[in-house]
């Protein structure tokens, strides 16, 4: 019983100081509740989703394991750049106290610098770990306009978070050589004779049922977008 105690008061601390330093989300997501794609010893519930398996749902990338290790995983087995694609999976490293890095898919372009991405298990939602954010803000914040450095939206100060995570690339669902990066704001496929054929998307992961509840909309990005009511 002492042991469970503590154990539960080693829980609401790692949940609070989550809640207080948006800066460093991922730090404290992964400190309370380490492992990805089911792996590991994180408490679950019926609504808890971590990103990778969330990502790989909704791109069709079949790639498994931690998000710190999509990034060379997929190399050699499916197209990668440095440029956002609507479809594209936007892999971020293990970095600072993260360990186990990040996915998120693109859902939408809205400028050089702007994307609306997808992803689970990023903001506490309602004090909740494990939720899903669809459509919400990714700001590129690097020197060179590159995509290897972000601002991401974060539910609890409904705002960017401070943190400029670094990003790997992004994996498209695409066979290597089939696209490569053309200009500062867009991804178009290759022409000719180098053009491959697109992996084809799997269907659903009947096991990973994400819940409604906690999910949010982004009053920024649909500024931004033209969209927003």
């Amino acid at each position: 019983m002492a042991n469970m105690k503590g154990y539960r008061r080693f829980i609401i601390l790692g949940l609070a100081l989550a809640a207080a330093a948006p800066a460093s989300a991922r730090s404290a997501i992964d400190d309370v509740m380490a492992g990805a794609d089911g792996g590991g010893s994180e408490i679950k519930g019926p609504d808890y989703l971590e990103c990778v398996p969330y990502a790989r749902r909704l791109s069709g990338i079949r790639i498994f394991g931690d998000a710190h290790t999509w990034w060379d995983q997929a190399q050699g087995r499916y197209a990668t750049g440095h440029r956002p694609r609507v479809g594209a999976v936007m892999a971020i490293p293990a970095y600072a106290n993260s360990h186990l890095g990040h996915v998120a898919t693109v859902s939408r372009i809205v400028d050089s610098r702007t994307i609306l991405i997808s992803h689970a298990n990023w903001s506490p939602i309602e004090g909740r770990r494990g939720q899903v954010e669809d459509n919400v803000t990714a700001l590129d914040v690097s020197p060179d306009n590159d995509w290897s450095e972000v601002r991401i939206w974060y539910a609890p100060i409904h705002n960017l978070g401070t943190t400029h995570w670094p990003v790997e690339g992004f994996i498209y669902n695409a066979k290597p050589g089939a696209v490569k990066d053309l200009g500062q704001s867009r991804l178009e496929s290759v022409s000719g004779e180098d053009a491959a054929t697109p992996v084809p998307a799997s269907p659903p992961e009947t096991e990973i049922k994400p819940t409604k509840k906690g999910r949010r909309s982004d009053p920024i990005g649909a500024i931004i977008a033209g969209t927003y009511r």
